[in-house]
């Protein structure tokens, strides 16, 4: 089945458990993909979702992704309000890394997440692998494709590049850490990004109205993935969009004050087609959806730069 523009029933099995020592709670995962594969393998994705969610968020990213072709994995991270780890928890001053482990971790036991859905074993293309995330988790996912987190003597610390992953998508990407407020300053030190080193091809996607209490700069704070990355990137830059883009952390969430079913529908149609060629350069899809985005200006507007496109 082609899957590029028609949606196909989907199968999801949750919680899925991926093994975690050391984590001191274990790490579940939502799983959806086809439920008819076709005769080729599927792409996986990967996404991490943003402060306090969990595996059961982002329903209008997630199922649209999986009716196009892709299986998609949801980590509950150790965040998550399900969870309820309190503030004084050891470990919730590295629950920064620990969300990047989280990812890692499910990329080490492919298998036992193919296993977990009926139909899925041997579907999973190993080859193409992509990470998406919204918020804090595009900030996670970021960390895969190369970016850093920069010490407090502004020297990048540790490189946690995957090379397992070849594109992603990061929507509302936390900027620079310039200009940090006092809250930032005190409860969020891993805010500092360097995005030098993230030379993995990503769509990154932001809202012209997202104002952060995190930084005392405006909304193109979170368009420094863009701008401070090598490319091969492409920036989209949603007209009117807040924190939630429109709408992507769920159906009728709490936390979307902007709602637009077409910023959402225009967000779910570029990534698919982003992923797709990212992840098949030979495959049509980025290019004509293109033209469809130039078509929408009123909603948000589209700039890329290729590969070898410097800082």
């Amino acid at each position: 089945m082609d899957h590029s523009s028609t949606p196909a029933p989907v199968v999801s099995a949750w919680p899925v458990a991926v093994p975690a020592p050391g984590r001191g709670t274990d790490l579940q995962v939502r799983v959806s993909a086809p439920a008819d594969g076709g005769d080729g393998p599927l792409p996986l994705l990967l996404f991490s979702h943003g402060f306090g969610s969990s595996l059961h968020g982002y329903a209008p990213l997630a199922e649209h992704w999986a009716a196009h072709g892709f299986v998609v994995v949801q980590p509950t991270h150790l965040d998550s309000r399900t969870l309820g780890v309190p503030a004084g928890d050891p470990r919730t001053p590295h629950i920064w890394r620990i969300r990047i482990e989280d990812l890692v971790r499910v990329l080490d036991a492919l298998d036992a997440v193919e296993a977990a859905v009926p139909g899925l074993r041997g579907r999973v293309d190993r080859g193409r692998i992509a990470v998406a995330g919204h918020s804090w988790g595009a900030q996670t996912a970021s960390a895969l494709l190369g970016a850093r987190v920069l010490g407090a003597d502004g020297v990048p610390g540790e490189d946690m590049t995957d090379g397992r992953v070849r594109a992603g998508v990061l929507l509302a990407l936390a900027g620079l850490g310039d200009a940090p407020t006092p809250l930032a300053a005190e409860h969020f030190p891993f805010m500092r990004p360097s995005f030098a080193t993230m030379g993995a091809p990503a769509l990154i996607v932001a809202g012209d109205r997202d104002v952060s209490p995190l930084t005392t700069r405006g909304p193109d704070w979170f368009t420094d993935g863009y701008t401070h990355s090598p490319g091969p990137k492409s920036l989209l830059t949603l007209h009117g969009a807040e924190h939630s883009l429109g709408g992507i952390p769920g159906y009728e969430a709490a936390e979307t004050t902007d709602e637009s079913p077409a910023r959402v529908g225009l967000v779910r149609r570029l990534s698919t087609a982003y992923l797709r060629s990212a992840l098949d350069p030979a495959g049509p899809a980025w290019d004509a959806a293109v033209p469809d985005a130039e078509s929408l200006t009123p909603l948000g507007e589209l700039r890329s730069k290729p590969a070898g496109a410097s800082v």
